[in-house]
């Protein structure tokens, strides 16, 4: 599921109405998801506020890498930086142990984005502010992953699914409107409207399966196990936006899920 929803975000022509158009949807479920369950606990909120502020950074740099760059080297790169970071900050600042297995699965994909990155050679200047923004999105992850881990255990899982979607749509769509003015934003909702709403229904629904799953407390695992996306992001690129897939960036793609499922092995 988000595999398929980056993609259709990543393959509209006019991308930030297309986030926009997903953002949307968010807030609109979201906001029916908060009207049912009413207030979240006060000790949620602090969680559900830092949250959606982390999404709304996490998809402005995600949308600036799918400008940027081609979805099948970005999507693995974002989504492979998270469960590493995920895994260190687990043992750094959550005290938690760091098997054998998770070494070695943060060793993997060390590994498999430097081959990412290094897919056709050393990269060029020019190269440099996509791949900054798709690790940037992993560290934005990375960072929601652990404050959502750690809010679901405080609040209701509906009214924290609900208060967080709610509040984190609108800021994309106020800055497509303000972008898009003079005429453009109109003949752009039209072009984006099916991809855009298809997406974010697509988006809420699985980031709010996400959610449920860590009530479970297995965070690094879950964090990991989610990134199985990968596998599917790379073969959405090549086989439905025409991108070269080709045997280097497959090896790399496949060494990066080897090791989150190392990372996800308790």
């Amino acid at each position: 599921m988000h595999a398929v929803w980056n993609s259709l975000a990543h393959a509209v022509s006019d991308r930030l109405v297309g986030f926009a158009l997903i953002g949307a949807v968010d807030s609109i479920g979201g906001g029916v998801m908060a009207l049912t369950a009413g207030p979240p606990n006060a000790s949620g909120w602090p969680f559900i506020i830092a949250s959606a502020a982390l999404h709304v950074a996490y998809n402005l740099l995600l949308l600036a890498s799918y400008q940027l760059g081609e979805f099948s080297q970005m999507y693995p790169l974002a989504r492979g930086t998270s469960p590493w970071l995920v895994a260190v900050i687990s043992v750094m600042v959550l005290g938690n142990k760091l098997p054998a297995t998770q070494l070695a699965g943060i060793l993997a994909i060390s590994g498999g984005l430097i081959a990412l990155v290094l897919v056709g050679g050393r990269p060029r200047r020019s190269d440099l502010p996509a791949l900054s923004a798709a690790v940037l999105t992993g560290v934005m992850i990375a960072a929601y992953t652990v404050v959502d881990g750690v809010g679901v255990a405080r609040t209701p899982l509906l009214a924290y699914i609900g208060w967080m979607f709610f509040l984190q749509g609108p800021p994309i769509a106020v800055i497509a409107v303000l972008r898009r003015r003079g005429g453009r934003l109109g003949p752009a909702l039209r072009a984006s409207a099916s991809a855009g709403i298809t997406g974010g229904v697509i988006s809420l629904g699985a980031y709010a399966i996400v959610l449920w799953a860590q009530t479970s407390g297995a965070l690094a695992a879950i964090a990991a196990l989610r990134e199985t996306s990968i596998v599917f992001g790379a073969l959405i690129g090549a086989v439905f936006l025409g991108e070269r897939l080709g045997p280097r960036r497959v090896v790399a793609a496949a060494v990066v899920l080897v090791g989150v499922l190392l990372i996800g092995v308790t």
